[in-house]
């Protein structure tokens, strides 16, 4: 097993966009353009480098600790043309200006207050007849714009899955994995492991003990 197989799919993508490389494909295509591609050479450490190394190291450091593990790893990102950048941008702008769609009388009742938007009805209600001392009513003209509608923030389109075979054919350039909410810790690990190898990132990933053949 090559060091490029232990590495995630951020982390060769990560080393490929260091060599100007392309970072788009499944894991496996990544590993073979790393192989196939030429190692840089590190330029070599001058007597002054290693004087000014030696003047900053401490052996009692706390950041010279065994554990990487715990390091922060980049999120995948999608790959998105102009047009749909700046439509996002669109998009963010409009959702700052949306005000908060509150139930009637949620300031009453504790009850209200923790559930969503509904309409009023009442025939004297004050936010049906939009009031100005009432919060406003949920319209038509608060819809966001169409060409990036109901996308994930991170531009991801996301797609709904429940086993592994439904992950073949999903773009990883354009489209994320979320996972259906009632699916048990074995196929999700599964789900885990076949994404990594497609590149595919995954919205709502979980951390999961393996116990050996159990789950």
């Amino acid at each position: 097993m090559t060091e490029y197989e232990e590495m995630t799919v951020a982390q060769l993508k990560d080393v490929l966009r260091e060599r100007g490389l392309p970072v788009s494909g499944r894991k496996a295509e990544l590993i073979e353009r790393l192989q196939e591609a030429p190692e840089e050479e590190a330029p070599e450490a001058t007597d002054e480098d290693i004087d000014d190394f030696d003047e900053d190291f401490d052996a009692d450091d706390e950041f010279f600790d065994d554990e990487w593990d715990d390091f922060h790893v980049a999120r995948q990102k999608p790959v998105l043309d102009e047009s749909t950048i700046s439509d996002i941008e669109i998009l963010n702008a409009q959702k700052k200006k949306q005000p908060a769609f509150r139930r009637q009388e949620w300031f009453r009742y504790r009850r209200l207050s923790k559930t969503g938007w509904r309409k009023p009805k009442g025939m004297h209600s004050k936010q049906r007849t939009n009031r100005k001392y009432r919060a406003p009513v949920a319209r038509i003209g608060y819809r966001k714009i169409a060409s990036v509608r109901g996308l994930h923030p991170s531009g991801f389109e996301e797609v709904l899955i429940h086993k592994p075979g439904e992950l073949e054919g999903i773009d990883p350039e354009r489209q994320a994995v979320r996972i259906g909410s009632r699916v048990g810790n074995r196929k999700r690990m599964q789900i885990h492991d076949r994404a990594d190898d497609l590149g595919l990132r995954i919205l709502n990933r979980r951390r999961i003990e393996r116990r050996g053949d159990l789950l």
